[in-house]
Parts: C-alpha cells; sequence; structure tokens
C-alpha cells in the first residue's frame, strides 16, 4: 500500500508541501535542500525570527503556512536564487533584514504555493488559492491567530548548507476521503 494513503490528509499535505518546497528551492537555487522525514504536531503556528513569510490559502480545503528562515538560511537562499538568475554578487544585497532579502523569500513562497496547489488539485481534485505571501524580518517571534479553526498543525524541518529553516503548516480539521 501506498505510504501517503496511510497518512492522515494534514501529513499527505505536509508532505506534498515537504516535495514541493525542496523542487521549488532546489531548481532556483541550485543548492542540494533536505528535509526531515520527521513531522511536527504543534499547537499552533507562529512566524520565528529572522525572517517569517505566511500565506493563508481558501477554497475546497483551507490553511496557513509559515515559512521561518534564520538571518543565515535566507541569504543562503536569496545569495544563490539571485546568481543564478545572472544578478552579480557584488550587486546583492548583504544583510537579511534588507528589503530584497524579503522579496526574494516571498517569490520563492509563492513558487513552492503554486507547485502545492497544482499537486493537490491533481492527486485530489480539490483546489484552493492563495494570496501574495508576506514577508517580513522579525525581531520576536509572532503567533498568527486567525479566526478560523484550525485544529492541525505541523512544523517540517528543511537543511540548505548546514543552515535550517521551518514550515509550519495549519490546516482546517478535514479529511480527504478519495473513492
Amino acid at each position: 500500500m501506498d505510504t501517503e494513503k496511510k497518512l492522515s490528509t494534514i501529513d499527505q499535505i505536509a508532505l506534498i508541501l515537504c516535495k514541493a518546497t525542496r523542487h521549488v528551492l532546489e531548481s532556483s537555487t541550485k543548492l542540494p535542500i533536505k528535509y526531515s522525514t520527521t513531522f511536527q504536531e504543534i499547537p499552533k503556528v507562529t512566524m520565528k525570527p529572522e525572517i517569517g513569510c505566511f500565506v493563508q490559502f481558501t477554497g475546497d480545503y483551507n490553511g496557513l503556512v509559515v515559512m521561518n528562515f534564520s538571518g543565515a538560511a535566507s541569504m543562503e537562499l536569496y545569495t544563490h536564487y539571485m546568481t543564478s538568475m545572472g544578478i552579480p554578487k557584488d550587486e546583492l544585497a548583504k544583510d537579511y533584514t534588507s528589503n530584497e532579502v524579503a522579496d526574494s523569500i516571498g517569490e520563492m513562497t509563492n513558487q513552492i504555493m503554486g507547485l502545492l496547489m497544482r499537486t493537490v488539485e491533481d492527486k485530489f481534485q480539490l483546489s484552493s488559492f492563495c494570496g501574495q505571501p508576506k514577508a517580513l524580518a522579525l525581531n520576536s517571534a509572532i503567533t498568527l491567530i486567525l479566526d478560523c479553526d484550525y485544529r492541525d498543525n505541523r512544523r517540517m524541518v528543511f537543511h540548505v548548507n548546514g543552515k535550517k529553516f521551518h514550515i509550519e503548516l495549519a490546516l482546517e480539521k478535514t479529511e480527504f476521503i478519495q473513492t
């Protein structure tokens, strides 16, 4: 039996999100991206320093994705993202608090969410849409409390060149039952 069929809906979505993240980031940065195959169940999603990015999605299924990057991880991804597009390294921002870094993280998140939405639609014939991701440089953690019933929450851990970043996923209580 296929492993994904044994997983709860949120864990299936989390796995698709992990694969989409790895694909988009490896394609756009030319860096190897690894993720832990252990997902953590968490009580709530939180934007954490140093770069936090969030995007809500709605439609046939509803939820929230939060990406949390250390300054070092965000700079690693930003630098390789921009240089892979041909931008000279000496023209790049030097600090993770720069708007250019947050904008690049937001754009990569947008691409990840697009791939996530397409994959879920292909696999389950259900669609959702998301707004433009918002990325911010943060000094302290921010807990996002939406006027929604997101009881299921997961955290996934990623690595890029020895630097960690996390994705947190909140999903409404839903179960995809394929017939």
